[in-house]
């Protein structure tokens, strides 16, 4: 147990460190590869990375499944159980990773047709070309999930984040001299499937070797994959619901507007996926206890604790990292982005207003599904999803990036918080009354904090690297001290003076 919770503190930690320097590495790479490519061959690289990633949902919600009926299994000690799990999950990704190749190659086929009326046919070769690559380096991640999953279930935090920052290191290093010498952006996409077949064989190995994970396919019964695949279908609804939201506006913007502006559109929702792994890097190591403590059949006020604990440490961040945005957002993507790309600026606003919500209780994604109570959230998902889809091809085309991305803002006010927050207390059993109470110390911070910042930037214009910077620090360094003095319960200071001892060792 001990070795658990170190685990976990150390994966939570290490998610922050690859989030810094996932963030590092895009501001200096960025818009080092968008002067290298250009807007117009950026937003080709931007496209068939979307269209692509749709293959994704072949996963069909099998590994949100897996660490569910792991810890089905192992609160019995029924080994031979797992080992059969194994066998079913690789199987079926295997299964998955050919049937990506074949619906890759469809999706090849009728490039032409999508994009004929705002590309040119160079433009649509590149893409083809790009998407070749990316469906191959889509085909590996799917037995790779398997693998992924099973080190998430033994809480093996370090050796995942330490993977992450690896690539994330790896990906600029080496793409950035390729640029350099004048390879395209089909550059970009080989260096992306090699570092996707690098992890794999570094988790294969891991979980082999280090994990002694087994595979047993002799006795495997059907009725295992029956349980797995109904409770997994409504993930699947749930992910395609999530694809329709976070990337059919760069295709729709591609049909109707061109590569330019899905470009545009790329870089502002490039700033909404920073905030979403944010969010993350603290849930996602909580997976495997939510599950331990369904499986344990805990009472509801324990999950309500852990709900609104890490409900609180998300919103603390992510309220201060929203408030910078809006603040130096502006001023930050043109000069970083550079010309051209103002409007980027209103797309990540739009997308990241009411984002937050939804971002500091995805925890609550977990629980409903330890509690298979998850099939509400993937219906109502996917029609707000589909009526997201019907505004957005209208307002694309009309009013451009931002028009997309209000449609976005719109489904998820109706979907993911109003909807949501009825079906959690309701339903779910979860006290949201208690959460948002819970928020209000924070938010009276942030509130004071945001006119400081205001009003500094008000009378000090920010008119270079150095006026943004001393102004961050300054809006940053005041909020946290008076977050730790006025907004922090007793035990949330206490892991501040232990994560602050820990730094000085």
């Amino acid at each position: 147990m001990h070795k658990n919770i170190n685990q976990l503190k150390m994966g939570t930690l290490l998610s922050y460190v690859t989030i810094a320097i996932q963030n590092i590495s895009a501001i200096i790479y960025t818009p080092l590869m968008l002067r290298f490519l250009g807007q117009n061959e950026y937003g080709l690289y931007q496209l068939g990375s979307s269209t692509v990633s749709y293959l994704g949902l072949l996963s069909l919600g099998f590994g949100s499944s897996y660490v569910k009926f792991y810890y089905e299994y192992k609160v019995k000690n029924q080994e031979e159980e797992i080992r059969k799990l194994n066998g079913i999950f690789l199987l079926v990704f295997c299964g998955l990773a050919v049937l990506s190749c074949i619906v890759g190659g469809g999706m090849i086929i009728s490039a032409d047709a999508l994009f004929q009326n705002s590309l040119t046919a160079a433009d649509v070769q590149q893409v083809r070309i790009l998407m070749v690559i990316l469906i191959f380096s889509m085909a590996v991640t799917f037995p790779n999930i398997i693998f992924d999953c099973y080190i998430t279930a033994h809480e093996r935090y370090i050796f995942q984040r330490i993977m992450l920052i690896t690539v994330t290191i790896l990906i600029p290093v080496i793409s950035l001299p390729l640029l350099y010498m004048g390879y395209r952006s089909t550059a970009l996409v080989l260096v992306n499937l090699a570092l996707s077949v690098f992890r794999f064989c570094m988790n294969i190995y891991y979980c082999i070797v280090k994990l002694w994970m087994k595979f047993q396919f002799r006795g495997m019964e059907l009725n295992v994959l029956k349980k797995v695949g109904t409770f997994s279908m409504f993930i699947f609804l749930n992910e395609i619901a999530s694809q329709i939201n976070l990337n059919v506006d760069k295709i729709i913007l591609g049909a109707v507007q061109g590569a330019t502006v899905v470009a545009i559109y790329s870089v502002g929702s490039q700033f909404n996926q920073y905030f979403m792994n944010m969010s993350t890097a603290v849930s996602n190591v909580f997976i495997p206890r939510v599950n331990r403590l369904v499986a344990e059949n805990k009472d509801n006020s324990v999950l309500d604790q852990l709900f609104i604990r890490i409900g609180r440490i998300q919103y603390m961040i992510l309220s201060a990292v929203l408030v910078g945005y809006l603040l130096y957002g502006k001023f930050f993507i043109s000069k970083w982005a550079g010309e051209g790309y103002e409007s980027a600026y209103y797309v990540g606003a739009l997308i990241m207003i009411p984002y937050i919500i939804p971002l500091i209780q995805n925890i609550g994604i977990e629980i409903q599904r330890a509690k298979n109570m998850h099939k509400f959230r993937s219906i109502i998902y996917f029609i707000i999803a589909l009526a997201n889809l019907g505004i957005s091809v209208p307002l694309g085309k009309y009013f451009g990036a931002t028009g997309a991305a209000f449609g976005t803002t719109l489904s998820t006010v109706i979907g993911n918080i109003i909807m949501m927050n009825w079906y959690y207390h309701t339903k779910v059993g979860l006290n949201i009354p208690l959460f948002f109470r819970n928020l209000v110390q924070p938010s009276i911070i942030l509130a004071v904090a945001s006119v400081e910042g205001m009003i500094v930037k008000y009378f000090f214009a920010v008119d270079s690297w150095l006026d943004f910077l001393i102004q961050i620090v300054v809006f940053v360094g005041c909020y946290f001290v008076m977050l730790y003095f006025g907004g922090m319960n007793e035990k949330e200071k206490q892991d501040v003076q232990h994560m602050l001892k820990r730094g000085k060792k």
